[in-house]
């Protein structure tokens, strides 16, 4: 029995090693022009190449201050990463929560073109949550992998409700939408169905002023049907707390969303479905298989399984702090997750494993980008999940 035991466990840890590579830095705090990184994102360009976005946040790791979006580039399948380059910035406020995607669909750009959506801010969260201080919604394109930008377009709004204030007025709305954020990671595009070519920008609101357990959260999402010309406004989730979010495609031509529950009283994931697109919910309830400690998660289509989408899903999947950074895959457009790869976990650091992204670079690959270590860097590994 010593023997067939010494054996399983060689076994267990020589295909563990074989599935994940090694971490590589992205962004260290304290390096280039930036005491902290946060809120990673990372796409693959129709090239192959992998572009990886972050907050560059020059004197802290507070979530208000001067803030710049930065890049890196890598034409290795992540094994180096090029210097950093600024995206986006705002004089010296913030501008954050990047989400990329790349516009497949559009025929008058048939190389593909790149989108970056992302928020500016006057003021702490916590003081826009009271009226006192706005959010805005910006997008920028590339037609050469990110290597040159368009000046931003400012979408507040069309994507916002009601508009916005300016300078500082105060809002008068009891219902008023106050503090704004996309997804923190990518975006996405319907790659089928009635909605193909649709970009979707999962996000979310307060709306009205701070009430108890974070209730007036509320996630929603905001799509263009006509590559960036307009944008309409998605439903909202209707679900008290709802906040952090990411949407990605799954069977027939469905929106799957998936969202962080704020309050913290369930911690699990909460689920939408849309059959339109996300114009509409056709259900939403707690994913009690995807625990979470209130933090960010990421969710994307990866492949098709007899008619059904295959979904990875990656977040800190620990009820109580940010911690156990776990890769799932569902083969059931995300009914249930057969598959799970363990990615990192620290139980003596605070903040182990927080913020993610992941991305598709084979078949067999899937590569993501995380926050570790209470935030002293943003690394990126793969993982072979079949």
């Amino acid at each position: 029995m010593k023997f067939a035991f010494v054996i399983f466990i060689a076994v267990f840890s020589f295909s563990k090693s074989f599935a994940q590579s090694k971490d590589v830095p992205v962004f260290i705090s304290g390096k280039e022009g930036h005491k902290s990184y946060r809120i990673p994102a990372i796409i693959s360009l129709p090239n192959g190449e992998l572009l990886a976005f972050a907050e560059g946040r020059v004197h802290g790791a507070g979530d208000f201050g001067d803030i710049n979006i930065v890049m890196k580039r890598s034409n290795d399948k992540g094994e180096t990463w090029s210097a950093l380059q600024y995206v986006a910035e705002f004089d010296t406020l913030q501008c954050g929560n990047p989400a990329p995607v790349v516009d497949v669909t559009d025929p008058a750009f048939p190389n593909g073109r790149l989108f970056l959506f992302y928020n500016t801010g006057n003021n702490h969260e916590g003081e826009v949550r009271k009226g006192k201080g706005y959010k805005q919604v910006w997008y920028k394109t590339s037609l050469d992998g990110g290597r040159t930008w368009t000046e931003p377009t400012d979408i507040t709004l069309q994507v916002h409700r009601p508009n916005y204030p300016q300078a500082n007025t105060a809002y008068n709305f009891k219902e008023d939408w106050r503090t704004y954020a996309n997804t923190p990671g990518h975006a996405m595009q319907f790659q089928s169905g009635t909605y193909k070519g649709r970009i979707y920008v999962a996000a979310n609101h307060s709306a009205g002023g701070p009430q108890k357990q974070a209730e007036d959260y509320d996630a929603h999402g905001f799509y263009t049907d006509d590559h960036g010309k307009t944008f309409q406004l998605g439903a909202s989730l209707n679900i008290p707390g709802s906040n952090e979010s990411m949407a990605t495609e799954i069977s027939e031509g469905r929106l799957l969303f998936n969202s962080r529950n704020q309050k913290g009283d369930i911690r699990a994931r909460i689920i939408g479905i849309s059959s339109n697109g996300g114009q509409t919910w056709d259900t939403t309830y707690f994913d009690r298989n995807l625990p979470d400690p209130v933090c960010q998660a990421s969710i994307l289509t990866i492949g098709k399984k007899n008619k059904r989408n295959i979904l990875a899903f990656c977040n800190a999947a620990d009820e109580k702090k940010r911690d156990n950074l776990t890769l799932r895959i569902s083969f059931d457009d995300g009914i249930s997750w057969k598959k799970s790869f363990a990615i990192y976990k620290n139980p003596t650091q605070k903040d182990a494993a927080a913020y993610s992204d992941i991305v598709k670079v084979s078949k067999k690959r899937i590569g993501v980008l995380y926050e570790k270590d209470n935030y002293s860097q943003i690394v990126y590994t793969t993982v072979k999940w079949k």
